[in-house]
Formats: C-alpha cells, sequence, structure tokens
C-alpha cells in the first residue's frame, strides 16, 4: 500500500495535508470540552456562579460550530482526494490491462481483472477517505486525551498509559491473522465472479440442458466457501471493540476507584475528575474508530496488493516501439520459420516446427481438428503470444521488430467471436481508420456481405449497436467484423473462423468478393469447413499441433489421409474429387 501512495498520492498532497490539519484543529476544541466541564463544575455549578456556567455554555456551542466547519472542509478534502485518486488507478489499471499479450490475460483471468478494477479500487477509495477523515482525529484524540490526563494528575493519567500498549497489542494481533483471509476472500470473490460470467455467457446452454440447478449447486459452493473466510475475518475483527473496551472499561473503574478517594481527601476537584473520566471516554470512542479504520485498512492492504500485482505485471510480449521496418523487395507476406508455441502450463505444445509461407495476395487455407493449433498460428501473425522457438515475420521483417500499431495496421484480424461494442455501426468500422470516408466504409460492407442488411436500417450507417452486437444475429456479426477488417486496406487478413456463422451461400460469395479484390490482402483463412478452404492456392493441414500436410485441394485429397478424411465427412465423394 505504500508503494501506491507514493505512486498516486503526488497531485493530491495539498489535500493530504490539509485535510487533516483541519481534523486536527477539530480535535482542539474536543480536548478542550472536558476542560471546559471541569470549569463549570468547579468555578460555576459549586459555588453558585450562574455567569461561569452560562460563559461556559456559550464556549461549548463555538467549539461545536467551529468543529463543524473544520470537519465540513476536511469531508470536502477526502472527497476529492479518494476520488481523484481512484479514478487515477483504475486508469492506470486498464492501460496496464490493455498492454497485457493473450498470455497475462489468461495468466489473470477476466473475472479477477475486473474485480481488481471495481471491487479492489474501491476498497482503497474508502481508505484513502478515512485516512484524511479519521486516522489523524481518533489517534489525536487518544493522545491527546492521553496528555490532558496526566497534566490533569499524573497519577490517575498513568492508568491511560498502561491501558494503551495493550490496545495496540490487540490491534496488532488482529491484523496479523486478518490479513490472510481478506487476501483469500478476494481471490475467492473472483473465483464468483467467474461463475457468474460463465453461466450469464451460456445461459442459453444451461437452459437448453436443464443445468440450472447444477450452475446454482456451483454458484453456491463458490458463495459459501468465500462466506467462511468472511465469517473467519469478522469474528477475528469481532474481537477488536470487546477486547479493547474491556482494557479501557478496567481502566475507568481504576481512574474511579483512585479519584474517589483524592477527591474525599481534598487533593483532586470533582471537576476535574468528570474531565478524567470524560478523557477516558474520548479514549473509548477513539479506540472503537480505530477498531474500524483497522479492518478497512486491513482490506485496503490486501486490495492494494492485489492492485500493484497488475501495475508491476511485466508484459511478456512487449511492444519495441521505433518506425515500421522497410518492406523486404519480393519477400512472403507472412512466413512461419520452424515455429513452435506451448501455453504456460500446457504441457506439450499447441504447435511443433511449423513452416509455411504465404506470398503476398495469396490464400493459405488452414484446417484441423479442434486443438489442432489453428486458432494459435493465427494470434501468433498478429503477435497476441509470443513463439517459444522459430520465427514469424511479416512483409520480410520479424514480428519482434514491428511496433505494435504498425503490425496491427499491416494486419487485420478477425477473431472467432464476434466481437462488437456499444455505440454505432460506423463507430465499430472506424476502428482501424477513424479516418475512413463513408464510401470506404460501404465498401468495405460491400465486400463483406453485410451491406444490405445496413441499408435495411432506418439510420444506415449510424444504426445504433447494443453491449456485444446482441442486437444483430450472428453471421450479421460476423459479416460486421469482417467489413471493420476491411477497412484500411490491409496487407495481410487473418480470418480465425470467422465465417462460421454464415450459409453456405453467403459464404460463397464472400470469398467471391474478396477473391476478387484488385491488389487485395494476403488471406489466412482458418476453417474447419471445407468448403471455405478448398480454393485457396495453399492449405495447411494440422493435426495436434503438426503439419498433417500442405498444398492444393487436389494434392491434398491424393496424398494426406487426415485432409481426404476431413472432406469425405463433410462433402460426398463426387464433391471431394470435382
Amino acid at each position: 500500500m505504500a508503494e501506491l501512495a507514493r505512486r498516486f498520492f503526488g497531485p493530491y498532497r495539498r489535500w493530504l495535508v490539509l485535510g487533516p490539519l483541519m481534523k486536527t484543529l477539530e480535535v482542539v476544541f474536543d480536548l478542550l470540552t472536558p476542560l471546559v466541564i471541569a470549569w463549570m463544575i468547579d468555578s460555576g455549578v459549586r459555588r453558585g456562579d450562574a455567569s461561569v456556567v452560562t460563559r461556559g455554555a456559550v464556549a461549548l456551542v463555538a467549539f461545536a460550530f467551529c468543529g463543524f466547519g473544520f470537519t465540513l472542509v476536511c469531508q470536502k478534502m477526502a472527497s476529492l482526494a479518494s476520488q481523484g485518486m481512484g479514478t487515477d488507478i483504475r486508469r492506470e489499471l486498464f492501460a496496464a490491462v490493455n498492454r497485457f499479450s493473450f498470455a497475462d490475460v489468461d495468466r489473470f483471468g477476466t473475472p479477477s481483472l475486473i474485480t481488481r478494477i471495481t471491487n479492489d479500487v474501491n476498497q482503497l477509495q474508502v481508505a484513502v477517505a478515512m485516512l484524511i477523515r479519521q486516522v489523524i482525529r481518533w489517534p489525536v484524540l487518544a493522545v491527546g486525551a492521553i496528555v490532558c490526563a496526566l497534566a490533569l494528575d499524573p497519577v490517575l493519567g498513568s492508568v491511560f498509559c498502561l491501558c494503551l500498549p495493550a490496545t495496540l497489542l490487540v490491534f496488532y494481533l488482529v491484523m496479523r491473522w486478518s490479513i490472510p483471509y481478506f487476501v483469500s476472500m478476494q481471490a475467492k470473490l473472483d473465483r464468483i465472479g467467474t461463475i457468474v460470467r460463465e453461466a450469464l455467457a451460456g445461459v442459453r446452454v444451461v437452459r437448453a440442458f436443464s443445468r440450472e440447478g447444477f450452475e446454482e449447486r456451483r454458484f453456491e459452493r463458490a458463495a459459501t466457501d468465500q462466506a467462511a473466510d468472511a465469517v473467519a475475518a469478522g469474528r477475528l475483527s469481532a474481537l477488536l471493540n470487546p477486547a479493547t473496551f474491556l482494557i479501557l472499561n478496567v481502566g475507568v473503574c481504576a481512574i474511579l476507584w483512585l479519584g474517589a478517594g483524592q477527591v474525599f481527601a481534598g487533593d483532586l476537584e470533582q471537576g476535574e475528575l468528570m474531565a478524567l473520566i470524560g478523557y477516558m471516554n474520548q479514549v473509548l470512542v477513539s479506540v472503537a474508530y480505530i477498531a474500524n479504520l483497522v479492518v478497512i485498512f486491513t482490506r485496503a492492504q490486501a486490495s492494494a496488493g492485489r492492485v500493484a500485482e497488475v501495475l508491476d505485471w511485466e508484459p511478456t510480449v512487449r511492444d519495441p516501439g521505433g518506425p515500421v521496418p522497410a518492406p523486404v523487395a519480393c519477400a512472403p507476406a507472412v512466413a512461419f520459420e520452424g515455429v513452435s508455441f506451448t501455453y504456460p502450463g500446457g504441457g506439450r505444445p499447441a504447435l511443433d516446427g511449423i513452416t509455411v509461407s504465404i506470398g503476398p495476395g495469396e490464400v493459405l487455407g488452414v484446417i484441423g481438428g479442434t486443438g489442432s493449433g489453428k486458432s494459435t498460428l493465427a494470434d501468433l501473425v498478429g503477435r497476441f503470444y509470443d513463439v517459444s522457438s522459430g520465427s514469424v515475420s511479416v512483409l520480410g521483417a520479424d514480428v519482434h521488430a514491428w511496433p505494435f500499431a504498425g503490425l496491427r495496421s499491416a494486419v487485420s484480424f478477425v477473431p472467432q467471436e464476434s466481437a462488437l461494442l456499444s455505440g454505432t455501426i460506423r463507430g465499430n468500422l472506424l476502428w482501424r481508420d477513424g479516418s475512413a470516408t463513408d464510401d470506404e466504409l460501404w465498401e468495405a460492407l460491400e465486400r463483406a456481405q453485410a451491406a444490405d442488411f445496413v441499408r435495411g436500417r432506418p439510420e444506415g450507417l449510424d444504426a445504433p449497436v447494443e453491449a456485444g452486437g446482441r442486437n444483430f444475429s450472428g453471421g450479421q456479426r460476423q459479416r460486421l467484423c469482417i467489413a471493420r477488417a476491411l477497412v484500411g486496406s490491409p496487407q495481410v487478413l487473418v480470418m480465425d473462423d470467422a465465417a462460421s456463422a454464415l450459409d453456405f451461400a453467403t459464404d460463397a460469395r464472400l470469398r467471391v468478393a474478396l477473391g476478387s479484390w484488385e491488389g487485395g490482402p494476403a488471406r489466412i483463412v482458418v476453417s474447419q469447413r471445407v468448403a471455405s478452404v478448398r480454393h485457396a492456392d495453399r492449405i495447411l493441414v494440422l493435426d495436434r499441433g503438426r503439419v498433417a500436410g500442405l498444398g492444393t485441394h487436389a494434392e491434398l485429397v491424393e496424398t494426406c489421409p487426415v485432409y481426404r478424411e476431413t472432406c469425405l465427412s463433410q462433402l460426398e465423394r463426387e464433391e471431394v474429387l470435382a
């Protein structure tokens, strides 16, 4: 938490100084209150002097108004600092996550990253607000009360000094035992987020197979597990108030016992004894609030560690920056040389010794069974992952030499999942090239076979897109994603099973439109459909991450058993041999 404070407190330093200063001034008036009351009792009530009581009452009212004013100023400063710092941390977290490679996102998990940006930052905001509003007030009030008590009567004031170390020991033990539980709670909250995300994303599948009960039980187990840690932490936190109040109430009894004897002996005034009791009550109240602060800061400490882990994480795939490499004459559009790749903790390689190249304007079809490494191969072109061995080059330059912006401009990617963001069709299409004209957008829509249904909407390009594109069918979403990838005239187009939701007629028209694009990009078409790749210049057949065949459709039917078997499972024998 100290590291985050050094990193983000800078712009809010004046609020962090002035806010506690206002609270300190408020505490001064609180500490003067018992002394005024003692004066009213000893000099006013005992002697029957109403003027003393009146002046004391006026002073107390003035103290209250001054304290109220200082509190308002402190509250505003606490809000400015906590909300501002929370916004800065969220901005930095979001920027850090956007620098993550796919492997980094896989490591943390999407639900965990969401929890850290929302729940964990909320905990830090609360802690910063309490730091300004309460952390100074209650310790200063407790220490000030002890100092005033010692000034009134050193013997009775020493009781305060004996109570304080015992109270601090209780705080230390509770914090030490509680932090592991709070860390575990946040991790298990991530697990709950994962289950909820899966259930909502797959709600149709869950209902289709009547697995609602299973999902409910899975959620209940995760929630119960998280609740167990919360209960354990709550039990420890619950010890704070009883234990500290026990210590301080024993101190009150000791003050009354010893003070009564001094009052009877005439060594102590009744008002002074009342002031001592008042100071002990201030210590009691301070300890109660400090106990709550201990819980808040213990949780914030756990959250700070989780936030710092994301901010300090070094992305496994780093942007080299610098200029875009100069194109190499006669170089392949994309070349894989002895490429192997293994996912972290994945065991066997997802790709093993892949060597293949695609010339400018050529089409490489990639086909294979589930888990054969097709999508992994596609991801390596855009350097979403780094190869374990071998090399991948684009336009003659190794992908490691490309700045991310330049590489993603040259290589356009259509992923398996059709990802549209809320906004408009125009807003989604402009992702690759924000300066594209309407004519260029319509040209991309025409090639992607999406122009007809976009024209059918009254708003046209300004038709609204709901989150995830849920107001479009699956095929429409895919065509919009393909159109988005075509804007800006990329030099390489990677389509990772991007036409899986299209009917065969639309898929065929899409292939014809892309094939007739004069000066169009080199294409890598990943698909499980033979019909989507059979007309490619060459077809790469993958089997468990290895090359099972490479050639044209006719060549592979004759030479590659894996490809021939795939063809016969999808097409009639006459179609395969045609």
